[in-house]
This record gives C-alpha cells, structure tokens and sequence, in this order.
C-alpha cells in the first residue's frame, strides 16, 4: 500500500501536467483533470500513509503482487479524465483506452481522435510513454528513500527471460536506463519539429515512438502527414527502441564489440530486412506503388508490428493478402528483450531455434554433449525449459482466447487478431480490428477480456497468472 501510494502520487503529478495541458489549449477536459488529479493525490496519500510503518523487508512474492497491483491502480486512475469529463461515459470503454495507454498497446475504442480534446490527447501519450519502459522501472529510482529492495521489484517487471544489469546496483541501473530513454524522446521531439509537425503533436508522437505505442493525435494515425521525412524518422527511433536498453547502454559505454556480437540483435536485424524486401517487392508487384514508396511503407509497417508499437502509415489490411499474412509474423515474434516492444520477444525465439536445431544434431549424434549458446556462453537447461514453458503458455492462451471470442460472435480471423494484438501490446488486430476499424464494437465483456490480455502481455504471463496459484499466498 505504501508503494503503490507513491506510483498514485507520481500519477497525479501527470495528472496535474495534463490539466497544464488543457489549460494552455483552453479545452473542456481541464475540470476533469483537476478533479482527477485531487481525487489521485488523496489516493495516494491515504494509502501511503496507512503502510507507512509496514515492515521494510521486501521478498519476491511482494515484487509480483507489487507489479500486479500498481498497474491496476494506474489503469483505475487513468480511467477518470474519460470518464468525469463524459468523452468516454461507458466504464468498460474507459478502463480498454486507460490500459491500452499504460500497457503500451495502442488499440483504442475512440472513433473521432482529431476532435477529442488536446488535453486528453496528451494524457493518452503520455500514459504510454511512462508506462514503455516500465512504470515501475522508473519507482525503482525512488525504492531505496521508502527502505524497499529493488531486485525484487526487477525480477518480477522487467520484460524477457534475461535480466542483465549493467551496474551493480538496480537503482543505478534504472536511472541510466530512464535517462537514456527520455534522451530519445527529446531528440524525436526535436527532429518531427524539424519535419513541420507542430509542438503538440511532436511531443505526443515521440512519446508514441520511443514508449513503442501507437497513440496518434490523428485517426489516421503517421499517415495523417503524408511526409517521407517523418515516417523515416519514426522509423529509425521505433527500430532503436526495439533494442535492449542495457545493450544501448553498452554502446554508449564504447563496449562496441558486445554490442555487434549480441544474437538476438543480429536476429533481430536480420528479420527486419528479410521481411521489409518480401514486402516490398510484394507491394511494388501488386499494388502500384513506386519503388521508393513501396519500401518505405513495408518497412514502416514491419518495424511498427516487430516493435509493438502500431503506429500506421496505411491500412495494411487494404495490402495483398499475402502482405498482411507476413506481417504477423513480427506481431508474434516482438523485438529484443529489455525494450519496450512487446510480443514473445526475440531472444525466446533464438533459444527455441537453436534448441531445435540441437534435437536434429542429437538424432545423428545421440552421445554427444550440445549446449544452447547465445552471445557464445552455453544457455542453462533451466532458462530453456522456462522458454519452452512460456511458449506453450502462449499459444494455450491464443487458442483458449479465440475459441472465448469466437462464442461471442467474431469470425476466425478476428477473433485471433483480438488475442495475439492485446498479447502482444501490438494496436492493430486483422481483419476488421485493424488500423480502419476500432475496437469499440466488441461487447463489453470482449474489452475486458482484451484488457486483462494487454496486462498479461506487458508483464510477460508468469507476473499475473503466479497469483492465481494458492501456493502463491502460502506463508510457508
């Protein structure tokens, strides 16, 4: 409770800069912020308060149900600026956009983005920005004055199954990793003003970029701008962010030969040109589009769903089938662990690859002794076993999902664009779910359904589904 007090009380600081917001564009959300904001601080304070004499020692059970809980009661809280001020009244519509935001995902229930409020607008990005690299990433800076050990907090909130460290201590860590992050937000800011976007819809698409989210200002998202400049450029940064933030750092710290030896980047690179040539010889043979426009598009596109973050430049379901069909690809594979995409991440798919690979070897070589290696050290059997496990998780999930939104009245295809796109924290789904269609036709039962996905995509299954485990509340 203590914790979870200061992240409300982090909240109703963006609360207040949000009314900030509305108030210098004089729009109508400004009251609703205000009341959110007070109603957030007093949250906050209360909970704070009341388990501000709780014992200090902090385990890993704590760290999940910690991680659990604070991004439910960020969700909660964002829902308020929609729902005090009536542009989203339906609770179920307002709680889908809140954690789509915080989550990261970018699927939204709103059918008339350019008329909604700029105050509004902004809270939508900013929600996503803070909530990319992790919400409580940024609190493990802020851990240590409230007596909390950070690993714990680490452990259960950072995405992907290896958690490198680059200095020995989290908190230090966190700080090098936020700064890194807020540096790519200011010069994406700065190079969209360059391209002629103005300063309010700069700042909430390099919030979008950088957070890997989606949230556009316009209904038609990047391609609202019709500006080669402005989609290389989110191009470039959305590609950045796709790479693990502790391997960024090692750049940064002239470890250059870690950096190009990393596998999971060079399959990660790899993926990325493979499918943006496919793609656009596909759209160059099919659709008329000229050479130039035709790569440009794909690699838009096959970086935006590799990184989860949905931003569009075209309906991509308007492409050759077969176009389409490749693109879900990147959706399920995700970029590089310790970023702030989504998806199943490319190091698992590395790890089940070479393991595969080694099953083959094992049928001509039955006695021979074949270690996994990734970055040329030999992968522990534990680590390949929980890769394994996840994957299975995953795709149970998938099937159990599509067959729930199947019973409520979708077709094949939508139904599982409505699993793996939340999943993933991707934005767009197939079909009718994609970028010219909005997810505000579903019932309400299908937006809660996709909420609770969006959540146990962001903290990668295992976080959530661990505390629906009995033995998980056991003392012993």
């Amino acid at each position: 409770m203590r914790l979870v007090g200061v992240l409300l009380g982090i909240e109703s600081l963006m609360l207040a800069i949000s009314a900030g917001v509305s108030y210098y564009y004089q729009d109508d959300a400004l009251h609703s912020f205000l009341i959110s904001t007070l109603i957030t601080l007093v949250a906050g304070l209360t909970l704070f308060f009341i388990g501000h004499k709780a014992p200090r020692q902090f385990t890993r059970r704590d760290g999940y149900v910690l991680v659990t809980f604070s991004w439910l009661s960020f969700t909660i809280f964002g829902t308020l600026p929609y729902l005090i001020g009536g542009h989203i009244p339906n609770v179920s519509d307002a709680f889908f956009e809140s954690m789509s935001g915080i989550t990261s995902t970018g699927s939204t229930i709103l059918m008339d983005i350019d008329s909604m409020p700029h105050g509004l607008l902004f809270w939508r990005c900013f929600t996503q920005w803070l909530g990319g690299l992790g919400i409580l990433m940024f609190t493990l800076a802020i851990l240590p004055i409230f007596g909390s050990r950070s690993l714990q907090v680490f452990a259960a909130e950072v995405s992907g199954p290896t958690r490198s460290k680059v200095t020995p201590r989290i908190g230090v860590t966190a700080k090098w990793l936020w700064s890194l992050y807020a540096g790519f937000t200011i010069i994406v800011f700065g190079l969209l003003l360059l391209g002629g976007m103005s300063p309010f819809d700069s700042i909430c698409h390099a919030f979008s970029t950088t957070g890997t989210g989606g949230f556009s200002t316009h209904q038609e998202s990047i391609g609202y701008y019709h500006s080669a400049y402005i989609e290389y450029v989110i191009t470039l940064f959305m590609f950045i962010c796709g790479i693990n933030f502790n391997l960024q750092l090692m750049f940064l710290q002239r470890k250059f030969r870690k950096f190009s030896d990393d596998t999971e980047l060079r399959f990660y690179l790899c993926s990325v040109i493979v499918l943006t040539l496919i793609i656009t010889l596909i759209l160059f043979a099919r659709t008329g589009m000229g050479g130039e426009e035709s790569f440009r598009k794909a690699l838009f596109q096959v970086v935006s769903l590799h990184t989860s973050s949905g931003l569009a430049t075209s309906d991509i379901m308007t492409w050759p089938a077969v176009g389409w069909g490749l693109l879900i690809i990147p959706m399920m594979i995700g970029a590089c662990a310790g970023s702030t995409s989504g998806g199943m991440k490319m190091i698992r798919w590395v790890v089940l690859m070479k393991t595969v690979k080694n099953e083959f070897r094992h049928i001509l070589h039955p006695y021979a002794v074949l270690p996994v290696r990734i970055n040329k050290q030999a992968v522990a059997p534990q680590l390949i076993s929980t890769v394994m496990g996840f994957t299975m998780l995953y795709f149970i999930i998938v099937v159990i999902c599509t067959l729930i939104f199947m019973v409520m009245g979708l077709p094949f295809i939508e139904a599982v664009g409505c699993v793996v796109s939340p999943l993933s924290n991707m934005g767009p789904g197939l079909s009718s779910t994609g970028h010219e269609f909005q997810w505000n036709l579903l019932p309400d039962a299908g937006k809660w359904l996709v909420s609770f996905l969006m959540l146990l995509g962001r903290l990668e299954l295992f976080t959530i589904l661990i505390l629906f485990n009995p033995h998980f509340w056991n003392r012993n």
